[in-house]
């Protein structure tokens, strides 16, 4: 990876190397500040639910800007099939964005700590399990990719193999993880928030001056790149589009910022924030990586973004690398935080030792996040390419755990505990075997057949077993 990147003319400049130590520096001291102030299980998972609507809104945006923003999503689609198409590719998240807003009082109603016990309480217990399985799997793949997106990040811009800047990653989003929980992700989240938007705004002007202005971009690209998808067939763009909004309506992530909130009020204006921090981002990170096609046209699409911090100003482009390293750390820390919380409160307080202490809750969640990413680390290396691995983790938890978590929310009591649990086996078992198993029939992708599947087995199975004592109905989060 890093000679393909040197032989298409990115010229590594270690200096840069120095403006990203200093972010990560100042991570670790927020980082340590968190942890003396985090003393019980609740403070860890949700901030004592003391967030306001600031930090809401960066806790919330820097979780979903991640390596899948800086080295896959609309930065690969801008580069290798156009500029619109990565634009409406950045519409999906928006989409997911505003629905959630409207359910966000449900969510905050239900006040758990995890969508398993979401699950439990509108499904039953066999859909907390099932729930837990997917989650922790789907996210050990998600924060597996930010390790490897920080390596590629590093190699590109500093010329460190890629297998140190990847180790660098996991060291440093572990211990972040570990230290303080969600009290120390949320304001490390609000910082590199506030320095995302700015190394995006700055740098902008100076990647088009770099590739010789907008009229110079357009006219080296393929002309397939200035059409409204590309060279992507509209079945093709839907199988990209889909699994990231199937994602952001049921992410256990951004369900547990919206708990952790101080108020209805603040947490609402945080979701608003949000939004317009994720348009943002969505329109200028496709601008740069388009713009890097035109300079490097022969880089692999995930190195679009990065590649452009070594030809603009030093300065500047440590600002930008700056604010990728922000992406990938604050998304990794989410990630191995959320799936950690799945062990000590669902698998193991949930199931194993419902009587275990805060205490006990506390430092097995610490433990876990220290072995989560560990085994992160090692399946990094299983998957050729990041935007492989995000989408593979993108259906497995959206054709799954969606579906059956809205289902909760809009079915009530035509919600039967047999078609919840039927739906998340069908999405669930689709979206693992469509590909690696059955071949991909059609050309279609796993997730426009898995998610559909799902909630028509959640409907079908409900409606069949409505008057079976088997089939429990459940209302507004509780069985009848």
């Amino acid at each position: 990876m890093v000679l393909q990147i040197l032989q298409a003319g990115v010229e590594p400049d270690i200096t840069l190397l120095y403006i990203v130590l200093g972010y990560l520096g100042l991570m670790l001291v927020v980082g340590f500040w968190a942890y003396q102030k985090t003393e019980t299980a609740e403070d860890f998972m949700l901030a004592g639910r003391s967030l306001g609507a600031l930090i809401i809104a960066g806790t919330l945006m820097a979780t979903w800007m991640g390596s899948g923003s800086v080295t896959g999503g609309g930065n690969s689609v801008a580069y290798s099939n156009g500029i619109w198409a990565a634009v409406l590719f950045g519409t999906a998240p928006l989409l997911g964005i505003a629905i959630l807003k409207s359910f966000a009082s449900q969510i905050r109603g239900f006040g758990t700590y995890t969508i398993p016990e979401i699950l439990e309480e509108g499904i039953g217990k066999e859909a907390k399990g099932i729930g837990l399985l997917v989650i922790a799997f789907a996210y050990v793949g998600i924060v597996s990719y930010q390790f490897t997106g920080f390596g590629f990040i590093l190699a590109a811009t500093t010329g460190l193999p890629v297998e140190t800047g990847t180790l660098i990653a996991a060291v440093v989003i572990i211990v972040l993880a570990t230290m303080g929980g969600l009290m120390s992700v949320a304001y490390t989240d609000a910082i590199s928030a506030f320095l995302m938007v700015v190394g995006l705004v700055v740098g902008l002007p100076f990647v088009l001056s770099a590739a010789g202005g907008w009229g110079e971009i357009t006219t080296t690209v393929p002309a397939s790149s200035l059409t409204v998808l590309g060279d992507l067939s509209p079945i093709q763009f839907m199988g990209l589009w889909v699994p990231p909004l199937l994602l952001v309506l049921a992410d256990q992530n951004m369900y547990q910022r919206l708990i952790a909130g101080e108020s209805d009020e603040g947490t609402g204006i945080g979701i608003i924030g949000w939004f317009i921090g994720v348009a943002v981002a969505g329109v200028i990170i496709p601008i740069i990586a388009f713009a890097a096609r035109s300079m490097f046209p022969n880089i692999d699409p995930g190195m679009a973004l990065i590649s452009v911090t070594t030809v603009i100003p030093t300065w500047v482009g440590g600002i930008l690398l700056a604010a990728a390293a922000a992406f990938i750390i604050t998304t990794g820390n989410s990630f191995l935080l959320s799936a950690s919380t799945n062990i000590s409160q669902d698998l193991y307080k949930g199931f194993i030792n419902p009587e275990a202490s805060d205490r006990a809750v506390l430092w097995l969640t610490r433990g876990a996040v220290v072995v989560l990413g560990t085994f992160s680390y090692i399946m990094g290396q299983y998957f050729p390419t990041i935007l492989e691995l995000q989408l593979y983790a993108y259906t497995a938890y959206g054709a799954t755990i969606t579906p059956a978590v809205f289902a909760i929310f809009l079915m009530r009591n035509r919600l039967t505990k047999m078609g919840g649990i039927a739906g998340m086996l069908v999405g669930f078992a689709i979206a693992v075997s469509w590909e690696a198993i059955l071949g991909q029939p059609l050309g279609l992708d796993a997730v426009i057949i898995a998610a559909p599947a799902a909630a028509i087995a959640i409907i079908a199975v409900s409606m069949l077993t409505q008057n079976y004592s088997g089939g429990t109905t459940v209302s507004a989060g509780h069985e009848h």
